[in-house]
C-alpha cells in the first residue's frame, strides 16, 4: 500500500481548516448557550409564580347562583382557582350582608361581593380592600308587584309596604335606600324582608308576601317578561347605572381585610390571576357556553328566560378586573346620600381598594 507524503503546503490547508472547524463550533457554542441564559431569565418573568403564603382559602358570598357573581362561578367551574395553585371554598349566603359577617367573624378568609362594604366598614373603623373587581354595574333593579301594588303611581307610595331583599344590609337594600331617598322616604318607612337571590325571590313576589322586590338577574328579568313586576329602577346596564348613580358604580368583586392582604399578597395575586382569567373567558363566551359551565340549578326551571337575563347583564361584567378611577367617589356619594353614618370627608377611598393585583394579572392574561 502506498502512503501519501504530507507536504508542508497541505499541512497548512489542514490546519486552517481545523481552525475554521473550531471557530464554527465555538460560535454555536456561544450562541446556544446565550439563547438557554436569556430563556433562564424569561421563564420566571412568564411562567414563575412567587410561593403562596397559603393554598387553602375560604370565600363567602352572598347569592353565588346571581349574575352579579357570575365571574366567580366560572372561575371556579373552569378550574382558574387550581391552575393557581389554590385550593378554594366557596360558602354561599343568602346576601351579601350575611357573607361579609362570616369574613368579620373569621369564619372566612375573603368575600365575594359588593364594593360599597369596604366604605361602610370603614365608617365603623374596619379596614378592607377590594383587589379585584368583577362587575362594573350593580345589575340590580327594584319592582313593584303588579298584584300587590296595581295602581302604584310614585315612590311615595312604597311607605308601609314590603320590600324584599337579597338581604337585609346588602348591595340590593342599598340600591333600594337609594331609591327611597330620591323618592322622599326613609329606610324607616319600609319593611324590608330578607328573600335571597333565588327561587325563593320569586316566590315571595308571586305569592304576595312582598309587595316590591329589588333583586339581582335572573330574578328580576324572570319577574319581568311573565308581567309579575313593574320596573321603578334598572342598574344591569351601564346606562342605567350611570342615570341611577351619576357615575361608574363598581359592584361584585374580591375584598378583604387590609391586614389579610398585606400578609398574603402572593395568595391574593393568585386570586386575582383567576378571576382575571375568568373575565378574560367571559368576553368571547357564547350563551351555550354559559349554559355548559354554570350548575343546572343556576337556571330556576327556564333556559330560555336565564339566557334573556345573560343578555341583559353581560355588559355590567368587568372585563379586566380593575376598579375605574371614578367608582368609589360614586358610590361614596350615593351611600352618603341616605345613610347619615357615612361622612363622605371622613372616608379615604384610597384605603377602599387597590389595583395593584389586577393590574398585573390582566397584563398576564391579556384581558
Amino acid at each position: 500500500m502506498q502512503v501519501t507524503q504530507r507536504t508542508p503546503k497541505l499541512d497548512s490547508i489542514v490546519k486552517n481548516r481545523k481552525t475554521q472547524v473550531q471557530r464554527m463550533l465555538h460560535r454555536r457554542t456561544f450562541t446556544s448557550a446565550a439563547a438557554l441564559a436569556a430563556a433562564s431569565i424569561a421563564i420566571p418573568r412568564v411562567f414563575a409564580q412567587a410561593k403562596l403564603e397559603r393554598t387553602k382559602i375560604s370565600i363567602a358570598v352572598g347569592g353565588k347562583a346571581a349574575f352579579y357573581y357570575l365571574p366567580l362561578t366560572i372561575t371556579e367551574q373552569l378550574g382558574y382557582f387550581k391552575a393557581e395553585g389554590l385550593d378554594v371554598e366557596i360558602a354561599d349566603f343568602a346576601g351579601g350582608a350575611r357573607a361579609l359577617q362570616a369574613v368579620v367573624g373569621g369564619s372566612a378568609d375573603v368575600c365575594s361581593g359588593a364594593y360599597e362594604h369596604t366604605i361602610n366598614l370603614q365608617a365603623k373603623n374596619q379596614v378592607f380592600r377590594a383587589f379585584v373587581l368583577q362587575g362594573r354595574a350593580p345589575q340590580i333593579a327594584v319592582g313593584v308587584s303588579t298584584r300587590n301594588m296595581a295602581g302604584y303611581a310614585n315612590v311615595a307610595d312604597l311607605r308601609g309596604k314590603k320590600i324584599g331583599v337579597s338581604a337585609p344590609g346588602s348591595s340590593t337594600n342599598m340600591v333600594a335606600n337609594l331609591v327611597l331617598s330620591r323618592g322622599g322616604l326613609k329606610a324607616s318607612d319600609v319593611s324590608y324582608i330578607g328573600v335571597g337571590v333565588a327561587a325563593g325571590a320569586l316566590t315571595a313576589l308571586r305569592s304576595g308576601q312582598i309587595d316590591a322586590i329589588s333583586n339581582t338577574d335572573p330574578v328580576m328579568t324572570m319577574l319581568e317578561q311573565k308581567g309579575d313586576v313593574k320596573i321603578i329602577s334598572d342598574t344591569r346596564t351601564l346606562k342605567g347605572t350611570q342615570d341611577v348613580f351619576g357615575g361608574p358604580m363598581p359592584a361584585a368583586c374580591l375584598y378583604a381585610p387590609a391586614e389579610f392582604i398585606q400578609k398574603n399578597p402572593n395568595t391574593c395575586q393568585a386570586l386575582a390571576n383567576a378571576i382575571v382569567h375568568g373575565l378574560k373567558w367571559l368576553q368571547t363566551a357564547g350563551p351555550s357556553d354559559i349554559i355548559k359551565t354554570v350548575p343546572e340549578t343556576y337556571l330556576l326551571g327556564d333556559r330560555a328566560l336565564y339566557l334573556a337575563s345573560f343578555d341583559k347583564v353581560r355588559e355590567s361584567i368587568a372585563v379586566d378586573g380593575l376598579v375605574p378611577a371614578d367608582g368609589p367617589k360614586t358610590a361614596l356619594a350615593a351611600i352618603a346620600s341616605f345613610d347619615t353614618s357615612v361622612k363622605a370627608d371622613k372616608i379615604d377611598l384610597a384605603k377602599t381598594y387597590t389595583n395593584d393585583f389586577a393590574r398585573r394579572a390582566k397584563e398576564r392574561f391579556k384581558a
